[in-house]
């Protein structure tokens, strides 16, 4: 049995304005109708896996779980890290999961959830070609097939190949860091080098005997964190203990296990893989237009060439320009050279010194009950468009500063006010006064939308009192 492991932890901001600490560019929709998550998840049918195990952080638990229920994946098969502590102790505690809840020793087929394959045949191919290997105890890990000198990547020197094997399977030789152009160069004309995608399969048990050998010190950590998991009232997540996991080092699963076996094996990959790193290579992706241009959303041009550009709600237009990244979402627009993207993370970092909230924050957010669009934000008072998925509801909760104002736009709401229930339906609204326990709720079939104005003398969401909490928030 293959139990596939998706890495969907991280906060990358490489892809500013759209990735953003609590929204993450492994939950975008980049390169298609999927999330990068559901296409990492759907990019398995027909290999005869089991129920994919998703790993990711406390912060990003209902995006998650939502994401995975839409296309028919949710089984109580998140584990949450409370902090992250990097790929070693990651893939740890769904080892040490799936060892205690398996009669079987499943192979684990480790992946990240941010990865673009364009050929899902010979990616289903490569998995093949490595079981043999992972069932003799080895691990593997897949080396791409490098295409020119790359100074982004890691790299895998391959050694001896298996010569009684059919397919193409190398001994690894040294994993190395990213190298300058000219070593780059040299690793390419060589044709002994892969780049390093950072996706392995092995046995469970495997991969903890090889942990425990070169790192008890995570093993003990993150066997401590399982054995302390919490019950969690969703049922959707593996809540893991905090203090045990918050004491165990923080390290890759090159540093920790890779570079320090003897029992590495690399299986070349050749599947149009690229790791979309950055704004350019996002561009590399995309079908382009006649002249070069990959444009996504409302989007006019004229003499323009070279260029991505994505709307995400506005109309772009774009006029006389060559090589840039044009990307407009509802709160921020960049403008970048595409030979400059790397430098994107002088954005963040002066929106975090400035305490800015477009680094952490998009306009609109996501939570279990729906989603929130903060239309208008003032010091005074706040309009948000807020739609409330079918049996999705408030936590029953008051305010010490602030009033609101409910006007439904479409759907029916159920109002809780103090001691009272109601109905709204389109064109209603009601008023919820300051010290008031108040809760709503969509009893409907259909989404329900309303305005919500907030008004008072503070509105920050630490003025959220819950009485009743319905997701552990």
């Amino acid at each position: 049995m293959i139990l596939p492991i998706i890495m969907a932890g991280g906060t990358g901001s490489r892809l500013w304005p759209m990735s953003r600490e609590l929204y993450p560019k492994q939950f975008l929709r980049l390169n298609g109708g999927d999330s990068m998550l559901q296409a990492t998840v759907n990019r398995l049918h027909g290999l005869g896996v089991s129920q994919p195990l998703v790993i990711c952080n406390e912060q990003h638990r209902f995006l998650v779980a939502e994401q995975l229920r839409q296309i028919n994946c949710l089984s109580k098969n998140i584990i949450l890290e409370p902090i992250g502590k990097n790929t070693a102790p990651a893939i740890a505690l769904a080892a040490i999961n799936a060892a205690v809840n398996s009669n079987e020793d499943p192979l684990l087929l480790v992946l990240a959830a941010d990865h673009v394959i364009e050929n899902t045949k010979s990616f289903h191919q490569a998995i093949h070609d490595a079981i043999p290997y992972a069932n003799q105890g080895k691990l593997v890990t897949f080396g791409i097939v490098t295409t020119g000198p790359e100074t982004g990547y890691g790299y895998i020197q391959r050694g001896q190949k298996f010569n009684e094997a059919e397919c193409s399977a190398f001994e690894v030789k040294r994993f190395v860091e990213k190298p300058d152009l000219a070593t780059a160069q040299e690793y390419f004309e060589s044709g002994e080098y892969y780049w390093n995608s950072g996706m392995f399969l092995f046995r469970a048990k495997r991969y903890l005997e090889e942990l425990g050998v070169h790192r008890p010190d995570i093993l003990t950590a993150c066997q401590d964190a399982m054995a302390g998991q919490s019950p969690d009232s969703a049922q959707d997540f593996i809540r893991v203990d905090k203090e045990a996991f918050i004491r165990c080092p923080d390290e890759s699963i090159d540093y920790a296990v890779m570079e320090k076996t003897s029992s590495a094996v690399v299986v070349p990959l050749d599947a149009g893989w690229n790791d979309v790193g950055s704004w350019s290579a996002l561009w590399e992706v995309n079908d382009k237009d006649e002249q070069g241009n990959a444009v996504t959303g409302d989007v006019f041009t004229h003499n323009v060439t070279d260029c991505y550009i994505n709307a995400e709600e506005q109309l772009v237009a774009a006029v006389g320009v060559e090589n840039l990244v044009i990307v407009s979402t509802k709160d921020a627009v960049l403008v970048i050279d595409k030979s400059k993207v790397q430098d994107v993370k002088k954005v963040v970092e002066h929106l975090k010194k400035n305490c800015r909230r477009e680094y952490r924050l998009h306009r609109e957010s996501y939570s279990p009950w729906g989603r929130n669009d903060k239309v208008v934000s003032t010091s005074r008072y706040n309009i948000n468009k807020v739609t409330v998925k079918p049996g999705g509801k408030f936590s029953l909760q008051m305010h010490h500063h602030r009033a609101e104002h409910w006007v439904v736009l479409s759907g029916t709401a159920q109002v809780t006010l103090n001691d009272k229930v109601y109905l709204l339906t389109e064109n209603q609204s009601t008023f919820i006064p300051v010290g008031a326990q108040h809760m709503l709720e969509n009893p409907g079939k259909i989404p329900l939308e309303l305005l919500e104005i907030q008004s008072g003398s503070y509105l920050g969401e630490d003025d959220i009192i819950r009485i009743k909490d319905h997701y552990g928030m």
